[in-house]
């Protein structure tokens, strides 16, 4: 089954609910209950990252009870929904981006499940962080409804919740990001380590600091959101419908 991962406003129009379940797991709760529902006639799970009111801070996530709650719901892809930042030049505002590698600056998160109760050393391979079977799929999705999207980049994760000050994202773009965000790590790594497939579909909400004249303006962010939604809804139902042949 596919799930989607992303904001609580998803809820509102786009998802037709049929019931929610609260899960418990071994690394705490949720952000909210795992919904299920449909698109296009079509039935997914799917959790608000940051909580059905929007309250939890990027670093405050229980990222690992999000995608452990996925699995037990019967998850086998997950495809996140991200709002971004944008870095390299072709990356404006409204731009959707399907991103094919992740650098990590985030720090002090709980980042694997392999802790406790673990016979020997764990390790996975996280050379290509996204499913690329998955992102072919997005990618085709949107290529069938002639919307425009890049079809390559690198997500650049923060700690947040702040904004990046300039010189950051200098450094972020010297490093080779393209856009960033704070909540692709360690969401994609978790996946991974359940043997999930993963992608994620990231909007660009608002130029990175720097790359436009004055600050970032939070309204604006907030009005490019809503604006770039509807194309992110028909993308995921269209991918629906090819991931079902």
């Amino acid at each position: 089954m596919l799930a989607v991962i992303g904001g609580s406003g998803f809820t509102s129009g786009y998802l037709e609910v049929f019931e929610q379940n609260f899960i418990h797991t071994p690394f705490g709760e949720p952000s909210g209950p795992i919904i299920t529902g449909q698109i296009d006639k079509e039935q997914v799970l799917f959790v608000p990252r940051h909580g059905s009111n929007h309250s939890i801070p990027p670093h405050q996530i229980n990222y690992r009870a999000n995608i452990w709650a996925l699995q037990q719901c019967g998850a086998k892809q997950v495809v996140a929904v991200a709002a971004v930042g944008g870095i390299h030049q072709s990356m404006g505002p409204l731009t959707i981006v399907i991103p094919d590698q992740i650098i990590d600056y985030t720090y002090g998160r709980k980042h694997t499940f392999f802790e406790r109760g673990i016979a020997k050393v764990e390790h996975i391979d996280f050379s290509y962080p996204y499913r690329e079977h998955l992102r072919q799929q997005l990618i085709g999705a949107a290529n069938r409804l002639n919307i425009p999207i890049i079809n390559y980049g690198t997500y650049g994760a923060t700690q947040g919740p702040r904004l990046e000050t300039v010189a950051e994202i200098k450094r972020m773009e010297q490093d080779g990001c393209h856009i960033v965000g704070m909540t692709g790590m360690p969401e994609a790594a978790l996946a991974r380590e359940l043997n999930l497939d993963y992608a994620s579909c990231a909007l660009v909400v608002n130029w990175a600091a720097g790359k436009d004249t004055g600050i970032v303006e939070l309204s604006e962010i907030e009005r490019n959101l809503k604006l770039g939604m509807d194309q992110i809804y028909q993308l995921l139902a269209k991918f629906i419908t090819i991931n079902k042949c």
